[in-house]
């Protein structure tokens, strides 16, 4: 999941970036046409590919295989970290997966990378879902097998689904919730049972998730960190590997899915490697040593500066900019109301206040990023510029005299600053709001009400961010707070967020085009105590949790906007956050020595690599010439 602004983290709902259906639709079978078998789902039953297709539109079925792409991490999940690896298990709370994991193993569906949360047959053929959609019977691909040769069948499925939900990372289980259960009848047919009023996503969630075998682990624990290399069965097997440095995924060139529609023109290259650096700058360095071969690049500072290398020059470095119309997240310092100096509102909208964004950017970020004000920016999913909507206040009007009163006004958006790095009237309005909270200023120090300082520090694990947060200490000293940045290495970093033991630290997640159950391991009171959540606030709100109530059960896609913007309000109302910055691009640098679709589809990150582009042989001949 997944936390920086050079880094996507989480997909919200079925677990990848996505926004708005393009393309014609055509009906498929899906939940709401009851006891049919279908070949693929989605939230709200559309699907835009037919039951015949051959192969996904946006994919170079002539693309060809081989070579070699290497990169660093630049989306983590669950127990990942971007900086280092110690465990080939990335599905439990132990350890520090490593990167690239999911490419091992075949889940019952895939996602289709042109629609916003529609599902197709992988390891499953099919699926026939009952009338009340609380019952989902998948029937296997007799072809599946694992990379040992032995059958993949519907009771690794099923073995491998309740493993997760009772042995998983804390953000599987709480998404595994609504599911009840997972038998398999026989070895061709697995059902999956959920519960009355389950999330809408789950199913989605639910088959996506990796299929085990269960004959490896009856001899091994599930819930423990482990460098054995786990039998797989997808696209690319774990090849070699040194521990906190680099992996490599060797491509199965038998691979019994390769030729289903869901996966021609995908899985090109023969390798995939994976590069970890402790250091951003270290890691553009290795870039320019062709190190490896594709980044994409999150700092504003380096893309305007230090891209000016001679392979750039002489064209052996390719850089492009590819719009990104997806929704772009939640990004910002996460304030950990649990602790009681962050309790009252308005200090936090004091820290909020204190915030120079449009120095920062200007200054430090080249002018480059834009303000992030709402967890669905850059989407429909946010709240409008006015008071809410008729259908808005449908929701929001029993929690009235319990909520904010500007829930039922214009949302809440962090102050445009003028610039100079201390706005003086936005310094006084935030030290206004601390002496309100009882923070007053002692013989030149904020005090807490129980006497003691008012300290803050920022937990950070790159040294890249500390000229992000010098100009905010400034400003936090002149308030009379004690700030100071806590620079600690990845691993202990992971380990302090799991336990919520921080001040303030920077969280960054990207949300899906339809969010659903996963809204829950970030904003709900049922995790906002459980370690390892991503709830690093600490939200807490019985409105907010019927809000991701409501966002969860929508049955349509007008419903599920109006609830988000609903939500959307409450949640600025707790200013639960500091806003950071948000890029409306993705800014990519390769080798040239890749070819990648000419229109890359829009759920795909943005940018579908590695999984649909290919290695070019004669672009990487005249590379090895130009040396």
């Amino acid at each position: 999941m997944r936390q920086m602004s050079r880094r996507h983290v989480l997909a919200l709902g079925v677990g990848t970036l996505g926004a708005f259906l393009v393309g014609p639709l055509a009906r498929g079978a899906a939940a709401s046409e009851g006891s049919a078998e279908a070949h693929g789902i989605s939230a709200f039953g559309d699907l835009k590919y037919p039951a015949d297709f051959p192969h996904f539109d946006y994919v170079n079925l002539d693309a060809p295989k081989g070579g070699t792409f290497s990169l660093i991490p630049s989306v983590r999940a669950y127990n990942q970290s971007f900086q280092t690896f110690n465990s080939l298990n990335a599905y439990i709370l132990k350890g520090d997966g490593a990167q690239g994991m999911d490419m091992t193993f075949a889940p019952l569906m895939v996602r289709a990378n042109d629609e916003p949360d529609a599902m197709y047959g992988l390891a499953a053929k099919s699926v026939q879902i009952s009338q009340d959609k609380l019952t989902y019977r998948f029937t296997m691909r007799p072809e599946a097998k694992f990379h040992d040769g032995s059958r993949l069948t519907a009771h690794d499925a099923a073995f491998s689904l309740t493993a997760l939900k009772t042995k998983g990372h804390p953000l599987i289980t709480v998404q595994m919730r609504d599911m009840v259960s997972a038998e398999a009848l026989d070895d061709a047919t697995l059902v999956v049972t959920f519960a009355k009023g389950r999330a809408r996503d789950v199913p989605l969630y639910v088959a996506g998730l990796p299929i085990f075998s269960k004959a490896y682990y009856a001899a091994r624990a599930f819930d423990e960190s482990t460098l054995d290399i786990p039998l797989g069965s997808g696209p690319y097997k774990v090849g070699r590997f040194e521990v906190n440095r680099y992996i490599e995924f060797e491509r199965v060139k038998d691979w019994w899915a390769a030729d289903l529609p869901v996966c021609r023109g995908s899985y090109n290259f023969d390798v995939v490697r994976y590069e970890f650096y402790r250091d951003r700058d270290v890691a553009f360095e290795g870039f320019t040593g062709k190190s490896y071969l594709y980044r994409e690049e999150f700092t504003a500072r380096i893309w305007a500066t230090r891209y000016d290398f001679p392979a750039v020059k002489d064209g052996r470095v390719k850089m492009e900019v590819v719009p990104d119309d997806t929704p772009s997240g939640a990004q910002g310092w996460f304030i950990n109301t649990r602790r009681d100096k962050f309790k009252d509102p308005r200090v936090r909208e004091a820290l909020i206040n204190a915030f120079d964004f449009e120095w920062t950017n200007k200054t430090i970020m080249y002018g480059a990023y834009a303000r992030t004000v709402s967890p669905f920016q850059n989407s429909d999913l946010m709240a409008g510029d006015g008071p809410p909507s008729a259908e808005e206040l449908k929701l929001l009007e029993p929690f009235r005299g319990k909520v904010p009163d500007e829930v039922f006004a214009a949302p809440f958006t962090p102050p445009v600053t003028d610039g100079s790095g201390q706005d003086r009237s936005l310094l006084r309005k935030a030290q206004q709001l601390l002496n309100e909270a009882g923070v007053p200023i002692k013989d030149g120090k904020r005090v807490l009400p129980n006497g003691e300082p008012f300290k803050i520090e920022f937990l950070l694990d790159e040294p890249s961010f500390q000229p992000h947060h010098a100009p905010y200490l400034k400003n936090l000293a002149t308030l009379g707070i004690e700030a100071s940045v806590r620079l600690v290495d990845a691993v202990q970093f992971k380990a302090r967020q799991e336990d919520f033991d921080f001040d303030m630290s920077i969280q960054r997640f990207s949300m899906s085009a339809t969010p659903g159950d996963a809204m829950r391991a970030f904003f709900s009171s049922q995790v906002a105590n459980t370690r390892g959540s991503y709830n690093l606030a600490g939200v807490a709100s019985p409105a907010i949790d019927a809000m991701v109530e409501k966002i969860m059960a929508a049955d349509n896609r007008e419903e599920l906007t109006i609830a988000c913007r609903a939500f959307d309000r409450l949640f600025r109302a707790g200013r639960y956050w500091v806003p950071q910055w948000y890029n409306k691009t993705h800014r990519l640098a390769y080798w040239d020595q890749f070819g990648h679709p000419q229109k890359l589809p829009r759920y795909a990150n943005g940018v579908g690599a590695p999984d649909i582009w290919w290695h070019d042989g004669g672009k990487a001949a005249k590379l090895d010439q130009a040396k």
